[in-house]
């Protein structure tokens, strides 16, 4: 190599994006598009070879969705000639020397940083959730819930106990709401399978707001709860779990519920990589400037589940959702190509199209623009939605091969 290339090479600024979330590769993808190879250096870490869905996990933790369809290979969704792709997973951020230390030991220098790595669990102080509940919404955690489910069913018949086929999950928010509305969809074929009787299988959904899916339209709520509870599933409201034991859960005043399948789905908190590298943060979420980058660090941006954004119409934060992790990516692209070549950083502002919760089959709840949506027209629009994130993320291609029949 001439030397005057190893000098172009060397003054190229080295941008480093941590998760293959959806946050990460839409800041990947859409970077190319804004900046060439001779401009900059982008380099993509992520802890698997592969992008998962995470807004689909429910399904394939049910049983309703077979868990490959889910995932897809983080090669197939980014120019490896324009991208270099790192298995690998991030532990610490040393901002002062502009580093990043790999579990394996490595480290990786930068110029600029994007943080995106997803969450962990909340328990809320909560004991026993990691020793005794399924709490990964990952690939991985889906598939082992699914198997353990159906292995409940089987053993019922050679040893009838009510705890087999008892299921708790424990928060009604949207991921506890969509997993109980899979599987309650799912327990006729189960029963039918195994030879189980329908009025055996208890389900039970333990919420300690005072609502299920906190924030959502009243009127949606109910549609829910009701079409949920026509299939079998108990609402305890209003209701703590002051333990998760190997027997079960245990509420709040004493009473226990004994199920050998206690489902955590109260939320999350950010990535404890934040709380290591010394970010300022709340439950390891950092309250980003308007440009999304961490105060005090003109050169990391911090976006996904890690990032806190207020909604300041209900002063209260914006949930980490995916469609804000995806809007994010592409200001974040804008932001650094704006920092690289010259020009005005835009601030984020969340353009929230819509939300839609799955009931399971073709029941689903939800909100776009200001309709309401009930039943088999808002199923409809979350299968587009997904869809949709399939595009942005792989183009036509992707969504012929991974996407979903919305009729």
């Amino acid at each position: 190599m001439k030397k005057m290339e190893v000098m172009t090479l060397a003054m190229k600024p080295n941008i480093l994006i941590l998760g293959g979330g959806y946050g990460g590769i839409v800041t990947a993808t859409k970077l190319t598009k804004e900046l060439g190879v001779n401009e900059v250096n982008i380099t993509l870490v992520s802890k698997h070879e592969y992008h998962y869905q995470t807004t689909w996990l429910h399904e394939p933790a049910a049983g309703t969705l077979d868990v490959d369809r889910a995932r897809m290979p983080i090669n197939s969704l980014i120019d490896e000639n324009k991208v270099k792709f790192i298995q690998g997973e991030a532990e610490q951020v040393h901002p002062e020397e502009k580093k990043v230390s790999l579990a394996n030991g490595e480290q990786l220098e930068y110029d600029y940083l994007v943080v995106s790595v997803g969450a962990i669990p909340e328990t809320f102080g909560v004991g026993g959730v990691f020793e005794h509940s399924f709490n990964k919404w990952t690939v991985n955690g889906a598939r082992e819930l699914k198997e353990h489910t159906e292995y409940m069913f089987a053993k019922y018949n050679n040893d009838p106990r009510d705890e087999y086929v008892t299921f708790i999950v424990a928060g009604a928010g949207f991921t506890g709401i969509e997993y109980i509305g899979e599987l309650s969809e799912r327990v006729p074929e189960l029963c039918k399978k195994y030879d189980v009787p329908l009025n055996k299988v208890k389900m039970y959904v333990i919420e300690a707001a005072p609502s299920a899916l906190p924030g959502f339209d009243p009127e949606l709520v109910e549609y829910a709860m009701n079409l949920l509870e026509n299939r079998g599933v108990e609402f305890k409201i209003n209701t703590p779990i002051s333990e998760v034991t190997a027997e079960g859960v245990v509420l709040k005043g004493g009473e226990e519920i004994k199920s050998e399948t206690v489902i955590w789905a109260t939320g999350v908190r950010g990535n404890p990589i934040i709380e290591k590298s010394g970010f300022e943060n709340m439950r390891a979420r950092v309250k980003v400037d308007k440009d999304l980058r961490a105060p005090g660090h003109e050169d990391v941006f911090i976006i996904g589940d890690c990032a806190l954004i207020i909604n300041e119409e209900i002063n209260r934060p914006y949930p980490p959702t995916a469609q804000i992790a995806i809007q994010q990516g592409e200001t974040v692209a804008k932001n650094l190509a704006a920092l690289i070549k010259g020009g005005q950083l835009q601030e984020f502002k969340p353009d929230i199209k819509g939300t839609v919760a799955s009931l399971g089959g073709k029941e689903a709840i939800g909100v776009v623009g200001d309709k309401k949506l009930f039943g088999s027209s808002a199923s409809f629009m979350k299968k587009m939605i997904d869809n949709r994130s399939l595009w942005i993320l792989g183009g036509t291609g992707l969504v012929l091969k991974k996407g979903k029949n919305p009729f």
